[in-house]
């Protein structure tokens, strides 16, 4: 079944309990509490359709989410039954502490949920949901952008542009050819698969893919199942699209990165702890391998200042995976409707299991 497909699906499902619920006095007594000021409008409108909805006046993503933003929801989550999380921030015992033991619900606004404290989660018996599907397409797109810019060498060139000094020449700034290319993927979901996808028009010459288990869907896609091992010495570009974990952490380190080619360009749209960001800037500045494309990084922001900026061979783009109007209004959606679930006793959308 194709991500676009399955994205179509979650949203024509999610929609139904709204319309079907005829009344929603018996929920209006129940308080969500919204984390952020930029929940999409659409969102907010079905959660306040059916329950008392509180939210801070603060975005969670900056620096007054990390201080206002912070005290705000401390105020705000006593009593509530559900919390919307829309932010980067991590969720705290402290803040669970605060809501009481009617929360029943953590409904997260990305397909990440590390930050969501999910052992504690656990342990309180509070069920997580996230929006994977909803972001496959996007996030895809976001890691052929990084492929094309690590290659071609978008980073040297916009210097060009900037200073006025053009290497003008037959041989100067070349870059790597996507065709004809090995093309390894570590993570096959949504995200995985819908790379292959778009990049079956470039004519590459191979898709690897290595991950606990072989899928069905890469017979489907032409992608081979390898062990990472295979897959790191063989691939031309490496696409990380796994979820961070205590299996997935530094899972790329001064040892995977030995075992990748000189030519090898390294694309990572999962989370900036998947990499041993030191190693990574050491294979980079040795010229070990060849370039990196990084929609994540290692903190978040990357400080102006930070080593990793000084690299010619590295193409950073700011976390913008998911960052499309349509696709932010469905992960908000999709987020709501979770909670609406949870609170009226229907099957939840999309549960991490815990």
């Amino acid at each position: 079944m194709n991500c676009q497909f399955m994205v179509s699906l979650a949203l024509i499902t999610a929609v139904l309990p709204v319309r079907c619920a005829a009344n929603t006095t018996m929920t209006k007594n129940l308080k969500v509490l919204v984390s952020s000021i930029d929940f999409p409008p659409a969102a907010l409108k079905l959660l306040q359709e059916h329950f008392t909805v509180v939210q801070t006046k603060y975005r969670n993503f900056d620096e007054e989410g990390r201080t206002l933003a912070k005290e705000d929801l401390l105020k705000l989550i006593p009593g509530c039954s559900a919390l919307v999380w829309c932010s980067n921030l991590p969720i705290t015992k402290e803040l669970l502490d605060k809501a009481g033991p009617q929360l029943k619900i953590v409904s997260t606004v990305s397909a990440g949920y590390n930050h969501c404290n999910p052992d504690e989660l656990k342990a309180r018996g509070i069920k997580l949901t996230n929006t994977p599907k909803v972001l496959c397409p996007t996030v895809a797109e976001i890691a052929i952008a990084l492929i094309l810019g690590a290659a071609r060498r978008f980073t040297e060139n916009l210097e060009q542009v900037k200073s006025g000094e053009w290497e003008i020449g037959f041989d100067k700034v070349l870059g790597q050819d996507v065709r004809g290319s090995t093309v390894g993927i570590i993570g096959f979901g949504g995200i995985g698969q819908a790379v292959v996808k778009r990049l079956a028009g470039f004519e590459v010459g191979r898709f690897l893919y290595s991950g606990h288990r072989e899928k069905p869907e890469g017979k489907a896609l032409n992608a081979e199942f390898v062990s990472q091992d295979a897959l790191l010495s063989q691939s031309d570009f490496i696409v990380i699209a796994v979820p961070l974990s205590a299996e997935t952490k530094h899972m790329i380190n001064a040892t995977t990165l030995a075992k990748m080619k000189k030519n090898a360009i390294l694309v990572n749209v999962a989370r900036g702890d998947v990499v041993d960001q030191e190693a990574l800037y050491d294979a980079l500045k040795n010229k070990q391998i060849y370039a990196a494309g990084l929609d994540v990084t290692s903190p978040e922001p990357l400080p102006k200042d930070h080593k990793m900026l000084s690299l010619p061979n590295v193409f950073i783009l700011p976390h913008i995976g998911s960052a499309t109007v349509q696709t932010r209004t469905d992960m908000g959606v999709l987020a709501a409707n979770n909670v609406l679930n949870a609170l009226t006793g229907k099957p939840l959308l999309s549960e991490v299991h815990l």
